[in-house]
């Protein structure tokens, strides 16, 4: 498996030199519950703007694959809604949905064949790309998702960056590792929620564990795939809402992520 780098961390980063959602940090904004067309828009306006297009070029020029002058990055298909696991259905609050919107993805795709992934988000001053991440997953897992299941709700659970679909009360593996969580048949509905009611239950706003200001991840401390810090309210890595995406100062995501395969 190979590390999935960010743009904050493949190059500078820093507001002033990536240019990106510098307001993002500012407060946590809510995301919508669906995206919707006027949303997608949006996304759309965000990722295909001169200064995010300028950015993409030094991006993918980060370790002379290419020059940011031969880049040309160019925006393909339309933004795709990125659903994490809901902290409300871990507290087993009634009618909670198993995911919630986290953000909009743009792929991005350079004149070499580089690929990337645009992470767009509400924020203070409207929808604004708040991270660059390499390789396609994003997009990847959705298709694959409603291949094995027409209409499911694909996303991800980021403590142990699984990809699942769920629907008709059921949750299905998309990747290795929802694999290890949940058996190569998957689960019920039911049974997912005492999986992660049992592994994040004490660790959600409000718990001893978050008070103590603990919740940043469950990846082994100080690994190779370690997630960000911890986020905002006390919530585990992933998260917080989008609109945080973007560490204070720095206008970009600092994460790494793992390349996933699927099964």
């Amino acid at each position: 498996m190979t590390l999935r780098a960010s743009a904050a961390a493949a190059v500078l980063a820093t507001t002033v030199l990536l240019g990106l959602a510098p307001q993002a940090a500012a407060a946590s904004v809510p995301q919508p519950q669906a995206a919707t067309a006027e949303n997608r828009a949006a996304a759309a306006r965000a990722a295909t703007a001169p200064d995010t297009l300028a950015t993409l070029s030094r991006f993918f020029a980060r370790e002379g694959r290419v020059s940011p002058a031969a880049a040309q990055p160019r925006i393909e298909g339309e933004a795709v809604p990125v659903h994490h696991l809901s902290p409300d259905f871990v507290a087993g609050r009634a009618d909670a949905p198993v995911a919630r919107l986290e953000f909009l993805a743009s792929q991005a795709v350079s004149s070499d064949g580089q690929r990337a992934a645009l992470w767009t988000a509400r924020t203070e001053t409207g929808w604004q790309v708040v991270n660059i991440a390499t390789g396609d997953d994003e997009f990847r897992y959705v298709r694959l998702g409603a291949a094995k299941l027409p209409g499911g709700t694909v996303f991800r659970e980021p403590q142990i960056d699984a990809w699942y679909v769920a629907g008709g009360g059921r949750v299905l593996p998309l990747d290795e590792d929802a694999v290890r969580a949940v058996g190569a048949g998957g689960t019920t509905l039911g049974g997912y929620r005492v999986r992660v009611a049992e592994a994040y239950g004490d660790k959600l706003p409000g718990t001893p564990y978050a008070e103590r200001g603990a919740a940043g991840g469950f990846a082994e401390a100080g690994g190779p795939d370690s997630g960000p810090g911890p986020a905002p309210g006390g919530l585990p890595a992933g998260w917080a809402g989008a609109g945080m995406l973007a560490l204070a100062g720095a206008g970009v995501l600092l994460r790494r992520s793992r390349r996933r395969t699927a099964p």
